[in-house]
């Protein structure tokens, strides 16, 4: 039986936004500064990261936080393996044993910089958020971050994911025109029109993917597949998360954060905690 995709939408509205990258110029500019490195000592280690230029704003809140002593005794408070490790949480401070974490905050967001040679391979720094549900512009987080660890994954799979990709990108546009005969389509439900419901959603499926294929279909770079096949990462993040540094030494410290026991809410059962955190000169 065909699934009224039309009665769906009336249950959920989805936002979608998008962010444009800055011009060849800036960036390669950008990309001749001098990184500023952040050295990170914690209960396992040191890790250090270098920011980006090329996202500003993530990298001077970063450098700013840190300056402020902010990330100085936080936890590691949500851990996963061959995922990514994170921390930030202002909360985890002084946070009992028991304590949930990962809501705590600054008081402020940063807005999304998204940039394509960024991408979620193991070892790089983003920025955590809400979702989109209630974040539809994929503002960060002021304060809290993510390590990514990841794993490697095969061509085959990397395909698929495209695919799931475009299929989305496809579902959301269905999902704009829909929007625009709510009015037709609450008198439908209510007279019972399955049959005016079913046909308009053919109407609009085949529109939608009318204005999908005039669209550039998302496709991995060879970058993302040679990292992704031989260095690992998380690739369903790309896109949605702002990806803003990388770590330069210590990625042996990520690994035993990776390992360590965690309960059922992802945080370590022996805390591990970053000490402090420097700006290096």
């Amino acid at each position: 039986m065909k699934t009224n995709k039309i009665i769906i939408i009336l249950l959920a509205l989805i936002g979608l936004t998008a962010c444009s990258a800055g011009s060849k110029k800036q960036s390669n500019n950008m990309e001749n500064e001098k990184r500023t490195r952040i050295k990170m000592e914690t209960t396992l280690g040191n890790i250090t990261v270098e920011l980006y230029n090329e996202t500003p704003k993530h990298r001077d809140n970063f450098i700013k936080l840190v300056k402020e002593g902010v990330y100085d005794s936080t936890l590691f408070h949500r851990v996963i393996k061959q995922f990514m490790v994170q921390a930030g949480d202002p909360d985890s401070k002084n946070a009992s044993d028991t304590a949930m974490l990962g809501n705590g905050d600054v008081g402020y967001t940063v807005p999304a910089e998204f940039n394509p040679k960024f991408f979620h391979k193991k070892g790089v720094l983003a920025a955590a958020r809400q979702g989109d549900d209630v974040n539809p512009e994929k503002a960060s987080s002021g304060c809290q971050f993510y390590i990514v660890t990841g794993r490697k994954f095969s061509e085959p799979q990397l395909l698929g994911m495209e695919n799931k990709v475009n299929e989305q990108r496809e579902g959301a546009i269905f999902d704009s025109l829909a929007r625009q005969h709510m009015k037709e389509i609450y008198k439908m439900r209510k007279a019972n029109d399955n049959d005016g419901l079913l046909a308009l959603q053919d109407t609009l499926e085949a529109q939608a993917q009318e204005l999908a294929d005039k669209e550039e279909k998302f496709r991995y770079t060879p970058e993302q597949i040679k990292a992704y096949t031989t260095v690992g990462g998380a690739p369903h993040l790309d896109g949605s998360y702002t990806v803003f540094g990388e770590v330069v030494d210590g990625m042996e410290t990520i690994d035993k954060i990776e390992i360590a026991k965690t309960n059922r809410a992802d945080r370590p059962l022996n805390n591990v905690r970053i000490l402090k955190a420097t700006v290096v000169e």
